[in-house]
């Protein structure tokens, strides 16, 4: 569901075909969803390109707004910059086994093509979603995200799956979002693209292009939610950029979040990880590479883009979640339920 349905603009650039991450040529995205009576998880994971990332490696960057998180791969992608792995979205307490569900899959994919692997970065990131998911039970298995792998698509499901079945976003039900823009340079075209998983905000602050719908709704719904919770923010991009180059644009997503609310609370790790698909460091014995970035002095578009991408991709999160009730009896509303129910502004 876009959120154009709703009469809501976000910014002024155009998105790509699909309006998700998947318009970055090659970006698959695949879901595994556990909703049973205790548990409302699952993992989502993000394959950034075809062939084996292990061995030709993306240009990666990494950014942690706000640090109460338990990310694991980020240190090696801010020392080398690189992305070898998929990247893949849990719950809190099941990091390690989606981290040991990575690792396998790497060796798969090495020993089929005959890349010796050593050793191997798996990036997974995670938000917490105990208030509707028995997160002890540790759901997520091998082959949740071994299935995810395999279902994983240029056209795929928004709202409460995979990673984002038990999140909460400002109050509401929240998930999995995503949203992408384009830029323009001479006769050229790029993609950037964000997938979020959205679990943070208070509701009496969520704003909606530019309107403070959530201090009805926090009225209405009598709901005193506090800003904890984590969002994870994925950044893909086909734009010519530097490790240091990409930094600087996925840091731009925390202006979405703050678009639409978020005071990036205590309680609310803020993690983007972002890659490039242009100049993949495919293996080599030479000495030297070659490569082309984008003059620094044209940054300012794809700032923009990110931006505005990272707002559109949380109200898509929430637009397209069904309203969830959790293993303990709590129940996240659907902003979508919302606004047929109470006449919600547009």
């Amino acid at each position: 569901m876009n959120i154009s349905e709703f009469g809501i603009q976000v910014g002024s650039l155009p998105h790509g075909p699909r309006n998700l991450i998947s318009d970055v040529a090659g970006v698959t995205v695949g879901h595994a969803t556990i909703d049973d009576e205790r548990s409302k998880t699952g993992v989502t994971v993000v394959l950034p390109c075809p062939g084996n990332v292990f061995r030709d490696k993306l240009i990666a960057a990494s950014y942690v707004l706000n640090g109460f998180g338990k990310t694991l791969g980020l240190v090696q992608i801010d020392e080398l910059g690189t992305l070898e792995t998929p990247i893949a979205l849990t719950n809190t307490l099941n990091v390690g086994l989606v981290h040991d569900a990575l690792v396998e899959y790497s060796i798969g994919v090495c020993k089929k093509d005959g890349t010796p692997l050593r050793s191997v970065n798996p990036v997974v990131c995670e938000c917490n979603d105990a208030a509707l998911n028995d997160i002890q039970l540790r759901a997520v298995k091998k082959e949740h995200v071994f299935r995810a792998i395999e279902s994983a698509s240029a056209d795929f499901a928004l709202g409460d799956v995979g990673c984002g079945k038990g999140t909460t976003c400002h109050g509401l039900k929240g998930g999995v979002g995503s949203a992408s823009r384009l830029i323009r340079f001479g006769n050229d075209t790029y993609t950037v693209g964000v997938l979020m998983q959205t679990n943070h905000g208070r509701l009496s602050d969520l704003m909606i292009g530019g309107e403070h719908t959530g201090q009805r709704l926090a009225h209405l719904l009598e709901s005193g939610t506090p800003d904890k919770g984590s969002c994870i923010t994925v950044v893909a991009t086909d734009l010519p950029v530097s490790s240091r180059q990409l930094k600087r644009i996925i840091k731009r997503a925390a202006v979405g979040l703050i678009r639409n609310g978020s005071y990036l609370g205590h309680g609310s790790g803020d993690i983007f990880v972002g890659f490039t698909i242009a100049n993949r460091l495919f293996e080599t014995d030479e000495p030297f590479r070659n490569a082309r970035f984008l003059n620094e002095d044209l940054l300012d578009e794809a700032f923009r883009a990110c931006a505005e991408a990272a707002e559109e991709a949380v109200l898509s999160s929430l637009l397209n979640a069904e309203t969830v009730t959790g293993f303990g009896g709590t129940k996240r509303y659907s902003l979508r339920e919302l606004y047929d129910k109470f006449d919600v502004p547009k």
